[in-house]
């Protein structure tokens, strides 16, 4: 079951096909492992003038994962170490420290966005803005940024209206965590108790909406409105994207097609749009907007494809909020729905999302028992290999160089 094909016939459906098993691994036909497996089917498709975002999403699935999905390697991705020369030929640095450079006071400057009297709704507007979090939003945006600009007239400075962005992206962000907790009546987050276990549900809901405000506010400073309808559609994006996790498909064939839908809508929207607004401010050209956006999509899915791995691989001490979450919640996320091919009687339990007594300890003994988790991870490569042959477009540069970098610690990280 490990070698599972998914096809994909006219529209969403798909079903297994007949192994061929061959001296490469179990259920592949021929020599080729994975990767050859995987580039061979990669380069057919770009001869086609094609990319991986074009194909459909239950057809990326079978070509991706079919190739013996459980023998894969992050040591395939680009690598460097401190001591190492970039592809630009400068002196490697950790790409968190060269974002980091233009995002000094990120937090403060977003607690002065928040210009609030009354002292409990501050307190609430600014409990996660803490610099607790990992930054992973504004530490894209501000390397893309760069990295834009380097392309475009070697400028090596970012505009304000650039890092305002990054702001925006982080304040877009910690709003839908908020409302995000009250939906899930979530009781931790980063390690610490959630605004809405603190302070209540319609509390928190306001809060959160007072912090999307301060953000629409401060988009509107820039003043672009190509910018703005950019990131407005980010919020269109998260509203849509709950709506799609609280529904599910009875039809397991359309299951994993509205679940990446909802991957991208809920996390990778922000991500790409945030990336593509910085471009559109540093560069004239559409097809430097595109790049941008392609990498934070690629990489945004690949980074949530991860998260819902770490929800069976982590102990809740390194999540910092309770692991085997989404089980709980009644979702079936990759891992899942990879499992599920091997165990065909987690179909009952999806569709009741998991609400019987023992639904989620089954469910989680059948996906560690399957080969569900290095399928995900497997995804998630493939979607980071897309990330990077975009992004490696762009001229080269430190910060072209450390979103390729980020691309490997979005499939490295252990929280």
């Amino acid at each position: 079951m490990a070698s599972r094909w998914w096809r994909w016939l006219r529209g969403c459906s798909w079903r297994p096909a007949a192994r061929s098993p061959g001296p490469g691994c179990p259920g592949l036909a021929g020599p080729r492992g994975p990767q050859a497996a995987a580039d061979a089917h990669a380069q057919v498709h770009r001869r086609k003038g094609l990319h991986l975002s074009q194909i459909p999403y239950i057809n990326l699935v079978k070509h991706l994962t079919s190739a013996c999905p459980n023998v894969y390697s992050i040591s395939r991705f680009h690598h460097t170490t401190p001591d190492s020369k970039t592809h630009s030929g400068e002196k490697y640095t950790d790409p968190f420290k060269l974002g980091w450079r233009d995002l000094k006071g990120l937090y403060e400057d977003i607690r002065k966005e928040l210009l609030i009297s009354t002292s409990e709704l501050k307190e609430m507007s600014e409990y996660y803005f803490d610099g607790k979090g990992k930054a992973f939003r504004p530490i894209i945006v501000a390397l893309m940024a760069r990295a834009c600009n380097i392309h475009h007239n070697n400028s090596r400075h970012v505009q304000a209206s650039q890092r305002t962005i990054a702001l925006i992206a982080e304040m877009i962000h910690t709003a839908s965590l908020v409302h995000d907790d009250v939906i899930d009546d979530a009781s931790s987050r980063r390690g610490k108790h959630t605004v809405n276990k603190i302070w209540g549900e319609k509390k928190a809901v306001l809060a959160g909406d007072l912090i999307l405000s301060a953000a629409s506010i401060a988009l509107a400073r820039i003043g672009n409105t190509t910018v703005i309808s950019i990131l407005t559609q980010v919020i269109e994006d998260l509203v849509r994207g709950e709506f799609l996790q609280l529904g599910s498909k009875e039809n397991e064939n359309e299951r994993f097609a509205h679940y990446l839908e909802k991957t991208f809508k809920k996390t990778a929207s922000l991500i790409a749009n945030s990336c593509k607004a910085v471009s559109v401010l540093g560069c004239p050209d559409p097809v430097v907007h595109e790049i941008a956006y392609q990498y934070g999509k690629n990489v945004g899915i690949a980074f949530q494809l991860i998260d819902d791995v770490l929800d069976f691989t982590s102990c809740s001490d390194q999540m910092g909020k309770p692991t085997s979450a989404d089980l709980k919640l009644g979702l079936a996320t990759g891992p899942v729905l990879f499992a599920c091919q091997q165990f065909p009687e987690m179909n009952a339990m999806i569709m009741r999302r998991f609400s019987l007594p023992g639904d989620v300890d089954r469910a989680r003994q059948y996906v560690l028992q399957s080969d569900g988790v290095q399928q995900t991870t497997y995804l998630a490569q493939q979607y980071c290999h897309e990330a990077i042959r975009e992004i490696s477009k762009l001229r080269p540069s430190p910060e072209r160089d450390a979103l390729i970098q980020l691309s490997e610690i979005v499939l490295t990280r252990d929280k």
